[in-house]
């Protein structure tokens, strides 16, 4: 926060604030109809949260939570889904042993995601009862999750940017080549899910917790070999300067 512009500690301080405001609303309106259910979807955010990948090039990690967030959202009460979004959110800020909790961070993270799970649940409540012909589940679905999408990804763009004085857009679109895919292959999932669920009770979150592990693994991999081929193309820059350096010094002589 000391490193920080005072624009940016203001655009985080309404972040959390809007976020906090929200999870108060949430909480005191909060009446769990089905707690086999909700702690059936908590305990497998939870579990989910701590499979984390860093994201190359940022000091930034991505969990496989968000499914599960997504189906809180369209299947839980407003509510619940906010609980299940900011508990899970809060484990999977928790550092690793060695490491200090960044406070100001994991309040924005929570709050950023509270704010992104309201509002997925009232687009999709909303949506739902004025729902038209030509809307179809999954469109509803691709919506909610698009909205997820520009309410987790906008406001970090925005800080970084407030931070590093670079351009949002430009932030932001790197943001967007690394998560999309990742968002749509969640938003697939949580419509398959949904449309399951009519056949399945609380074990829904149980049909993509392996899903998850599978893409889980997959990005580990993958940001791993471009992580390795950075770092390999950053060696044969430096052995070049280097003996660039050393001819120079011998021309000189």
């Amino acid at each position: 926060m000391k490193n920080m512009t005072i624009s940016a500690k203001l655009f985080i301080g309404a972040m959390v604030a809007a976020g906090l405001a929200a999870l108060a609303g949430g909480l005191v309106q909060w009446e769990c109809k089905d707690t086999v259910r909700f702690l059936s979807f908590l305990i497998i955010a939870l579990i989910a949260s701590r499979l984390k990948v860093k994201l190359p090039g940022t000091n930034g990690n991505m969990s496989v939570n968000l499914p599960f967030i997504l189906l809180a959202a369209v299947q839980l009460s407003l509510s619940d889904a906010l609980v299940v979004a900011a508990i899970s959110t809060l484990v999977q800020c928790l550092p690793k042993k060695g490491h200090k909790l960044q406070l100001v961070q994991v309040l924005f993270n929570v709050s950023t995601m509270a704010i992104a799970a309201g509002l997925g649940a009232f687009v999709f409540n909303h949506g739902s009862q004025v729902r038209a012909g030509w809307l179809s589940a999954s469109a509803l679905l691709a919506t909610v999750a698009a909205t997820f999408f520009f309410a987790t990804t906008v406001p970090v763009a925005t800080v970084i940017s407030l931070s590093e004085g670079s351009r949002v857009f430009r932030v932001w679109s790197s943001i967007f080549r690394l998560s999309f895919p990742y968002y749509v292959a969640s938003a697939g999932i949580t419509s398959m899910v949904t449309a399951a669920s009519r056949h399945v009770g609380w074990q829904t979150p149980l049909l993509v917790l392996p899903v998850m592990y599978g893409i889980y693994r997959s990005y580990q991999l993958y940001f791993g070999r471009i992580v390795a081929m950075t770092r390999a193309v950053g060696l044969v820059g430096a052995d070049r300067h280097s003996i660039q350096s050393e001819l120079s010094s011998i021309e000189t002589v």
